[in-house]
């Protein structure tokens, strides 16, 4: 299992700080650096600056928004980048959810399955640097009528073929991820659960497209605070407000991918009751609210021997990519997370 750094949202204040996770990580040996982006920071001017600053780890975006991008100009991002890094980009992709999507985009957030599934054939025959044209629901290339004409990228990429992700929640999304990406982006993984909510779907994808998950990157993205085993429920405490964001507000009431994945992990009426918090705008009620487990099972706490434990947990589920985002207030604080995330992995014997 490798392990991968994910630096969030750029402009929250620590972007200088961030790029020194990145160079520490790569130092360290780190096999990917995600950046993602949501309505503020774009993912791609990011990876730009960390991927001319670093020399061995693969920049890669969690996520580039489907409806943010045409699926032709996510292809020419992805031939720049990988062209740029000397080939260590990965396309992560996504669709966003409701509320981004026609809120901030003005894109009808309708058919995300179908949309996704053109969208990658679209990108992934673009990168072929064949002439494009396409017929399909949501895209036609080129327009009918008119005065286009099918044309090809001009940038050669670094490789043939960029790996290519998709983040998953859902039973239907994660199977056709499974069919049609080489790796799936999650959040919220618990060790305990990811046969039954991820892994299975994954696998039948996989089997539909007549493979197997061989070669297939599972890389979920966990909080990582490290301190002594008596502190755990200290350190969980410091995720109540990410964890309740999640859960109770990136979404609506009667769509919330994040809420529907908590209560298939068994935490049903914790789900209702911080979800009902939250959009009702007590996010501190919504924040205590979430249990204690919900947290422990999703993140990586405690002494580097509990973290290393934990490691195998998520190994033996069938990640193979693990990805941190380390806490700390400061600088020293998050480099020294990381430095423990290494020691765990070797601990763990999975370095």
């Amino acid at each position: 299992m490798q392990l991968g750094i994910n630096l969030g949202y750029w402009g929250a204040g620590m972007d200088a700080d961030n790029l020194e996770v990145a160079k520490e990580a790569d130092r360290l040996g780190y096999a990917v650096c995600w950046a993602a982006e949501a309505y503020g920071s774009d993912a791609a001017t990011v990876l730009s600056w960390v991927a001319a600053q670093t020399e061995r780890i693969d920049v890669g975006s969690a996520i580039f928004q489907i409806p943010a991008r045409q699926p032709a100009m996510t292809a020419m991002t992805a031939a720049t980048l990988d062209s740029l890094s000397g080939g260590r980009f990965r396309l992560g992709l996504g669709v966003s959810g409701p509320q981004v999507s026609e809120g901030w985009y003005g894109v009808k957030f309708d058919k995300p399955l179908a949309r996704t599934r053109e969208y990658v054939e679209i990108v992934r025959k673009a990168m072929t640097r064949e002439r494009l044209s396409y017929e399909g629901e949501h895209w036609t290339l080129p327009l009918p009528g008119g005065p286009g004409k099918p044309l090809k990228l001009t940038v050669h990429p670094e490789r043939e073929h960029i790996p290519l992700y998709i983040a998953a929640i859902g039973p239907k999304n994660l199977e056709q991820t499974g069919e049609i990406a080489d790796g799936a982006l999650l959040i919220f993984p618990s060790a305990e659960h990811l046969e039954e909510t991820t892994i299975k779907y994954l696998r039948a994808g996989r089997e539909k497209a007549g493979k197997t998950l061989d070669g297939f990157d599972v890389c979920p993205t966990l909080p990582l605070s490290v301190g002594e085993d008596k502190d755990v429920a200290t350190l969980a405490d410091a995720f109540r407000p990410y964890t309740a964001l999640y859960v109770g507000g990136m979404g609506s009431a009667k769509q919330n991918f994040y809420n529907q994945l908590a209560r298939r992990m068994g935490f049903e009426a914790a789900a209702a009751e911080v979800q009902e918090k939250y959009l009702s705008g007590d996010k501190q009620g919504a924040a205590a609210a979430i249990p204690h487990d919900l947290i422990d099972k999703t993140a990586l706490l405690g002494s580097v021997d509990r973290i290393a434990d934990r490691m195998k947990e998520y190994a033996e589920a069938g990640v193979t990519t693990l990805s941190l985002n380390p806490a700390g207030f400061t600088l020293d604080e998050r480099i020294a997370s990381l430095r423990a995330g290494t020691e765990a992995l070797e601990r763990a014997g999975l370095a």
